[in-house]
This record gives C-alpha cells, structure tokens and sequence, in this order.
C-alpha cells in the first residue's frame, strides 16, 4: 500500500542522541513533543485511512481483534512500572492507570469497554478475549512494550509512556471519523476512545512533569527521548502487522492444486510450472480458503474456529503463509 514505512522506523530518521549539555526542562519538553509529532502514529498509513473512513469492515475489525492484545498488555507494563516505584505519592497516582483499564469491579474498565468496541464491529467478545487469533507480529509488538519497561529504570518507562500526550488528539478524530464514515459501528461502541479523551492528557501531565523533573542530565536526557522512540516504533509494528494481515491473499495464477498419491491423507499437492510443493491436509485446508477475500488475518480466524482445541493456530498459520508467499504458492491480491 502507498505511504507504507518499514517496520520499526515510522519516520525514517536516526535515533536520537543524548543532547551535548543538558537542556532546560522546556526544551526537553519541545524535543519530546518533536519525537510524538514526527514518530507517533497518528502518522501510519493504516490510522490515515481509517481517518478517511477507507477501511473496509473486515480491515476495521482486523484492528479491533488484534489491538485488544494492546490493550491487556498495558494493565501488565502498569504493574511493572508500580514495582519500580519507590515512593508512595508516585504509586498511588500511577495506580490509577490499572483502575482505569481492569476496573474496580467486574464490567467495568477499559477492557470492558474494548470488548464492547468489538461487539459494535461485529466480532464475538469471548473470541476476542481469548486471544488465539492474535496475529504473531501484534503479539510481537505489544510484548516489546512490556520487554521494555520490565528491562528499563522507572525514568525510562514513564517516558515510553509520554505517547499518551498524543493519545487524546488522536482520540477525538477517531470518534469524529467513527460518526462520519462508520455509521454502522454503534455509538455504544466509542466509549473506549471517549474516556481516553479525558485520561490520557490526564496521565500524560503526570508522566511529563516526572521526566522533566528527574531527567536533568545530558545523559539521562537522551534515555528518556530514545525511551519514547522506542514505544512509537512498537506502535508503529503493530499497525504494520494489521495493516499486513488485512492484506487479501490467494493462490499464484500459474499454481494448480492437486490431488496427488504419494500425498498424505487429505493433502495433495501445488503445482507450481518449476516445482511441485507437498501439501498435508491442514496445508491443502488454508490454500483453499485463501481465496481473495481473506488475508492472514482471516485465516488465522478461521482455521482458530476450525480448531478449538489446537495450540498456536496464530503461529503456525504465520508461518505457513510467509512459507507460502516465499515460494510463490501464494500471493497478495491486491
């Protein structure tokens, strides 16, 4: 797709050194805003065209399945980041964070109200919950956000976390665009990005006002820039991974499958002009449903309710398809 950018560097640019002398804390505060202008993702293709109200409802609810692994990812980087935490006033305001997302009581929280997005798209809630269509590259993401904060200093989390100064804009033209160009999405749906609107500056002030107040050196100035670099190439890759699997997929013209003896049982074979590549039943199952009107997203999907009781389907469908696609058995549609 046009305006695509390669995983982990949204901007293109060089990661940022630490300053020569250490700057005044507005001028700190003027770099960090730099970075969220340049690298956040507001700026991804994939968020551009769900602004413009181009993505269809499958690509639509691809985003909602898969950033749900996100959003339960945060409650975890949160309770990291509280046993870091050596003073109390600092703990009891970041707690908040985990009351904003778990809730203080069954049906409350953010996740509650992701899921009721999901709903409002159209998918099943427990089988968003469960997490077994997860696409591998999503997951990948979101658990380099924890990976991060669990190997980092407190400084360094808090200023990974400063992308929430850019969350609450982003919100609003998010339910601006959901009323416009989603009409069939219910307005239930939008709670989510609604309180966001209201928490994220909320919790940005307080991270900021902590980094610029425990970030006086040059050094530790350049760990808290490249701190948030990192978490907006993470959000970066996971819009990557979306906008991927939501990519249509269908067997090569020039690929015949066929029936074949030596075949196990239920498989057969792609016949490609310059090799033939055996396939088992599982394999022969994925090609068929590749079709063009799924991409990876929908396979991992589909073979998941296919078989409820298999580990890893998100994983093992991965693989087989970037198998796939290396050998020309497969190709994007469009």
């Amino acid at each position: 797709m046009t305006g695509r950018r390669s995983e982990g560097s949204p901007a293109g640019g060089r990661a940022a050194a630490a300053p020569a002398s250490p700057l005044a804390p507005e001028e700190l505060e003027a770099r960090l805003l730099a970075v969220l202008d340049e690298r956040y993702h507001h700026r991804h293709p994939f968020n551009l065209r769900m602004h413009a109200g181009e993505l269809s409802p499958e690509e639509l609810r691809c985003w909602v399945r898969n950033r749900y692994y996100y959003q339960t990812r945060i409650p975890t980087k949160d309770s990291v980041i509280l046993a870091k935490a050596t003073d109390p006033a600092f703990r009891r305001e970041w707690v908040r964070r985990l009351h904003d997302h778990d809730g203080r009581a069954p049906g409350e929280g953010g996740l509650e109200l992701w899921l009721r997005l999901a709903e409002a798209v159209g998918l099943d809630r427990d089988e968003v919950a469960g997490l077994r269509a997860v696409l591998p590259g999503v997951r990948r993401a979101c658990d380099a956000y924890v990976e991060f904060v669990a190997g980092h200093d407190l400084l360094e989390s808090v200023a990974a976390s400063l992308t929430e100064r850019a969350a609450g804009e982003i919100m609003r033209v998010r339910i601006e665009a959901f009323r416009r160009h989603y009409p069939w999405v219910a307005s239930e749906g939008l709670r989510y990005f609604e309180t966001r609107t209201e928490q994220a500056p909320r919790d940005a002030r307080f991270g900021l006002a902590f980094v610029l107040e425990h970030a006086r050196t040059a050094e530790a100035q350049g760990r808290v820039l490249r701190a948030l670099e990192r978490k907006c190439e993470i959000l970066w890759g996971l819009l990557d991974a979306v906008e991927e699997g939501s990519r249509p997929l269908r067997v090569a013209s020039r690929v015949l499958l066929r029936d074949h003896p030596a075949a196990p049982p239920g498989g057969g074979m792609a016949v490609l002009p310059e090799r033939a590549v055996e396939l088992n039943a599982t394999a022969r199952e994925i090609l068929e449903l590749a079709d063009g009107s799924r991409g990876l997203d929908g396979l991992v999907v589909e073979m998941a309710r296919r078989r409820p009781g298999a580990e890893d389907v998100a994983g093992e469908v991965d693989a087989f398809v970037r198998e796939m696609l290396h050998l020309g058995v497969l190709e994007h549609a469009a």
